[in-house]
């Protein structure tokens, strides 16, 4: 069974299919983890998945306008924005409005990804503009700059940030409340075991999969 999810998920969706595996003995997950426009792009394009699982209702809507799902997908998780800076926060990052001082050098999400868009509209929210050092396909290579410091900061998810453990520092900002993403989940129409698709779904639903998902930050639907 094959798993394309978006790249916040990683971590906690890992643990999922292990648990997965184990609950169903010779079923085997697979994942492809990355940005949700570029998976829904795959999905739509004709790669073989049985579950998409993705990083805003939008990102969804490419799949379900192609008629590519089994069902109507469900939100199952939510997730907000964090500033990511270097450890010990070096800079005295403290707001959003902080990461347009000149000489700062921060990472976006591409506008595409869901990321992106909620830092996009974060920015709106707060009035600001700003300029980054570069455009990430996906929250986990926005995240790696800061880690391989060669950015000062990313905005990126509350979960990455806790996934990173000691690599960053995290910077809450009160503009975040008002971009917070909604992940859907949904059986996918071209799914090879639907039946075991179903059962994934089941279990990243349940009160076992949810314990995983709020513990690595996610809030609840």
């Amino acid at each position: 069974m094959t798993v394309f999810a978006a790249a916040s998920l990683k971590e906690s969706f890992t643990a999922l299919g292990k648990e997965f595996e184990q609950q169903h003995p010779g079923t085997e997950v697979t994942f492809n983890f990355g940005g949700s426009d570029t998976l829904a792009a795959s999905i739509t394009g004709g790669a073989p998945a049985d579950v998409f699982a993705a990083a805003s209702p939008k990102t969804m809507k490419i799949v379900t306008d192609q008629k590519d799902t089994a069902g109507a997908p469900a939100t199952f998780v939510r997730n907000q924005l964090e500033i990511a800076t270097l450890p010990g926060n070096p800079d005295r990052i403290s707001s959003l409005k902080d990461l347009t001082r000149s000489g700062l050098k921060v990472v976006l999400c591409d506008k595409a990804v869901p990321c992106g868009a909620a830092a996009q509209k974060a920015l709106t929210a707060a009035g600001l503009e700003l300029t980054p050092v570069s455009y990430e396909q996906d929250v986990k290579s926005a995240l790696n700059k800061v880690v391989l410091k060669e950015a000062d900061a990313a905005v990126v998810y509350k979960t990455d940030v806790k996934a990173a453990g000691g690599k960053v520092e995290g910077v809450e900002f009160p503009e975040a409340a008002k971009a917070v993403n909604d992940y859907p989940i949904a059986l996918l129409d071209n799914a090879r075991d639907s039946a075991a698709a179903k059962a994934f779904i089941a279990l990243v639903r349940s009160a076992e999969g949810q314990k995983v998902l709020t513990q690595a930050g996610f809030l609840k639907p």
